[in-house]
């Protein structure tokens, strides 16, 4: 944690309801199936759909960024890059490998009487197949992955982190978001929703505080344990 941040029990406190980011804080969705082979894979489908790959998308390794540049370029393409993107990540996260602490927290909400919803970038498909397989979908109230065809609505909008207060009732200050990237803290920030940041690798603990994280911290199961308490 960072020296100047509140501590943790402080800020959970007075939370009802987590908002809990997906690849990163409970898995890492394509340890076993890298993201660059998914990326490629996305980009053959694209050419067996009639499209090509649109500027920058050659050498884009991010799936999630790929897609984006695909519905820049072609809307009309949108829908089907999407489902093709999900197939990939259901396969990904079969291979993905749980993050430490991960679970912790899921168990640590529902021990504690906290709510949590899954907010995240990837498909929402992908995200119920892993916590199914795992044994975990009865400590989630909602899933909230991408909306299908409009990647638009990924963070840092705050589109997914509104919808999933409004299916839990719950308020902002009701709430905490837990999330490894600058850009959840900004749809943190525009949902009016405090931001936990998990710095999972070196240099993201600078990067997070910069964005505005309440917290920093370099493990979850420190999350988990302040839940827990």
């Amino acid at each position: 944690m960072t020296g100047a941040s509140p501590s943790l029990a402080d800020v959970l406190r007075p939370v009802k309801h987590v908002l809990l980011d997906f690849d990163g804080p409970v898995c890492s969705v394509f340890a076993g199936l890298p993201a660059p082979k998914v990326a490629d894979r996305l980009r053959r489908a694209l050419l067996a759909a009639g499209g090509q790959s649109p500027v920058g998308g050659e050498a884009e390794t991010d799936p999630l960024a790929l897609l984006r540049l695909i519905a820049d370029a072609r809307p009309d393409l949108a829908g089907a890059a999407d489902g093709a993107l999900t197939d990939l990540e259901i396969e990904a996260v079969r291979a993905g490998r749980p993050n430490p602490g991960g679970e912790s927290v899921l168990r640590a909400c529902a021990s504690s009487g906290r709510s949590v919803s899954v907010v995240s970038n990837n498909a929402g498909a992908a995200i119920a197949t892993y916590l199914s397989a795992r044994g975990l979908s009865g400590y989630v109230a909602g899933v909230f992955g991408r909306a299908p065809g409009d990647p638009s609505s990924m963070k840092p909008n705050p589109r997914l982190l509104l919808e999933a207060m409004d299916a839990a009732a719950s308020e902002p200050e009701e709430c905490i978001f837990i999330g490894d990237a600058a850009r959840d803290v900004e749809a943190g920030d525009a949902a009016g929703v405090a931001t936990i940041g998990y710095a999972n690798k070196p240099g993201k603990d600078v990067k997070l505080a910069a964005a505005g994280a309440v917290v920093v911290v370099g493990s979850m199961q420190l999350i988990a344990d302040a839940l827990a308490g």
